[in-house]
């Protein structure tokens, strides 16, 4: 989840301890290799951009990943946290044709997609996938696929944005138009359509919900009553919401997970699916045109897609798992407090593509800068 950072400790067994149990044949065994195609020059090191919370504590995801996947392919993955100007950073340099000095981006959703492409050209800044090269590819749910047509990226995560509130405060909203009425006048909290992935889904949730001719009068209601739109999801959640500012917030339908592990207040964190629906925002992965261990970055992607990879993940990156059932235990924590809409709401590459742009920027011009 790019948004969200860990307060304090995981419980589980440690890093090392699980990587130990690795093996190779369907769950590890470190023969370090999944077949080379000639084109790798690498050094055995893998440089991986991500997003601040995947790695910016022991607790998160990253570090599990790193210590891992190093003992089980005798590698070095060095992570590089993406830059304030996050995948624009590196679609202006490829623009530019200035080197990009990472292997491997993990936190792709189709938006970003479509932004390279109508930035850039077709299918640029990652390679297509040789997906005949990952043993475990076939296990991401169909679903949660991107719908790349340049075949570039793999799911490794999912997750349903949704509402939180705080049932001490207001009811729970049955549909987004009950967020315009006076019940909920000055309790929502959003974020911008700019600048987090979560905004960016709620507007797109809200243009699915009303159409390209409706939504904007819908947020001019939504403003009258009172929105807060704030920039990201750390601001409006771990700032706005949990010092009490507001008693709702756009976040995600994990929240509870989150809340069970540092026993906070579940009258605060209630789950709320307007419409009975969630809006879906799989997150995936690529390998950038320039790698250098195209071999290792296959690798890669098979070990994030192990069992053991895919539970650490949900329980440390709070996010559902992108494999089928069968192939992750999540436990039954997890199972209790991660919550699913009834109906998932998504646009995929086609819709977004030569629409997503002018959606976001219609709508800033109206709404950003409260």
């Amino acid at each position: 989840m790019k948004r969200r950072t860990f307060l304090g400790t995981v419980g589980g067994g440690s890093a090392l301890g699980l990587a130990g149990c690795l093996t190779r044949d369907g769950e590890g065994g470190g023969d370090g290799g999944n077949g080379g195609d000639g084109s790798s020059e690498g050094d055995g090191t893998l440089t991986v951009v991500t997003y601040e919370s995947m790695i910016d504590t022991e607790e998160s995801a990253g570090p599990w990943l790193k210590d891992a996947f190093e003992d089980e392919f005798d590698a070095e993955l060095e992570w590089k946290q993406l830059p304030e100007q996050g995948l624009n950073h590196y679609i202006e340099r490829a623009d530019r044709d200035v080197e990009i000095d990472a292997d491997v981006y993990l936190g792709l959703n189709v938006d970003d997609l479509v932004t390279i492409d109508d930035t850039l050209e077709d299918g640029a800044l990652f390679r297509e996938l040789d997906r005949g090269r990952l043993e475990r590819a076939d296990r991401v749910r169909d679903e949660l696929e991107l719908g790349d047509p340049h075949g570039r990226t793999l799911t490794y995560d999912t997750g349903y944005i949704s509402l939180v509130y705080d049932e001490s405060e207001v009811d729970e909203p049955e549909t987004l138009e009950d967020l315009t009425a006076p019940a909920y006048e000055d309790t929502l909290l959003a974020q911008n359509a700019q600048k987090a992935d979560s905004g960016q889904a709620f507007l797109l949730w809200t243009i699915d919900a009303f159409g390209e001719d409706g939504y904007l009068d819908y947020w001019r209601r939504l403003e009258d009553n009172g929105v807060r739109v704030l920039d990201g999801w750390t601001e409006s959640y771990s700032g706005a919401y949990m010092e009490g500012e507001r008693s709702m917030v756009v976040s995600y339908s994990t929240d509870q997970v989150y809340a069970n592990r540092f026993d906070y207040d579940f009258s605060r964190h209630q789950v709320a699916f307007p419409n009975d629906q969630g809006y879906a925002n799989p997150e995936g992965m690529a390998i950038f045109e320039g790698a250098g261990d195209v071999d290792l970055a296959y690798d890669f992607f098979d070990f994030v897609l192990s069992s053991e990879a895919q539970a650490e993940i949900a329980t440390r990156n709070v996010q559902f798992p992108a494999v089928a059932d069968e192939h992750v235990d999540l436990g039954e924590e997890f199972d209790e407090y991660a919550h699913t809409p009834e109906e998932t709401v998504s646009f995929g590459y086609d819709d977004l593509r030569g629409n997503l742009d002018g959606w976001v920027e219609d709508w800033a011009r109206e709404f950003v800068g409260q």
